[in-house]
């Protein structure tokens, strides 16, 4: 059975969100505060978690780049505000998909389950113990880590899913959007902003060497010749 956390002071939601899953075999548990929210993490394995940005004790943005720290699990922020910066922090901070209030639960649903489903898929891409080698760099898709001459590279999740992406395709050009839909399993233009970030943050972690091209007005491709070894 899917086991999810809410995190979110509206106690009513909760217990509508609860009724509404039960009836699609998922499981919820509901924290009202984000210390609530942290020690059910810590002792409770859960395949998602639906946080809220307005918050008593920290704020989502907060919430979320906590638990960034410790885990990849896939997050889902509530935006009751509706604000597109919200929505571009949040995905900046590494959440996986947004959801302004009102909404209505079925929708809810089916963003769990396309997220739930893009997570398998890169599990067992991940199982595949391939590493992938252009010039100095390799990635490791097994353990999830990326070496630049033997140095191992400090990537947040986002970073690493981004380049795993271009060196998997190397030569060929992504759009913004590709980019951001590929990572994330959301189409729209508003986040062309944090794509730019991201692929700016890469960059850095990839001096001296310039893997990774601009095509001006299309997007960006990482350059180079891919290797695999099994």
């Amino acid at each position: 059975m899917t086991k999810l956390l809410l995190i979110d002071d509206d106690e009513r939601l909760g217990n509508l969100l609860n009724e509404f899953f039960t009836q699609h075999s998922i499981s919820l548990d509901h924290a009202l505060k984000p210390s609530q929210g942290f020690e059910l993490l810590s002792k409770v394995q859960y395949d998602l978690v639906i946080l809220d940005i307005m918050l008593p004790e920290m704020d989502g943005f907060e919430v979320c780049k906590q638990i960034r720290k410790e885990s990849e699990i896939p997050i889902i922020m509530l935006t009751a505000r509706g604000e597109v910066m919200d929505r571009v922090i949040g995905i900046e901070l590494g959440a996986d998909d947004y959801l302004p209030k009102p909404f209505e639960p079925r929708e809810l649903i089916a963003r769990i389950q396309r997220i739930l489903k893009r997570t398998q898929q890169n599990n067992s891409q991940s199982n595949s113990n391939t590493i992938i080698s252009i010039g100095e760099l390799s990635i490791d898709t097994e353990i999830r880590q990326a070496k630049l001459k033997d140095i191992t590279l400090k990537l947040s999740t986002m970073e690493y899913s981004c380049l795993l992406l271009l060196a998997s395709h190397p030569n060929k050009i992504f759009s913004r959007d590709e980019i951001l839909n590929e990572l994330k399993g959301i189409d729209t233009e508003i986040f062309s902003r944090s794509v730019d970030i991201l692929i700016s943050r890469i960059r850095n972690k990839l001096k001296p060497y310039d893997f990774i091209q601009t095509i001006r007005g299309t997007g960006y491709c990482l350059v180079g010749r891919k290797h695999e070894n099994h």
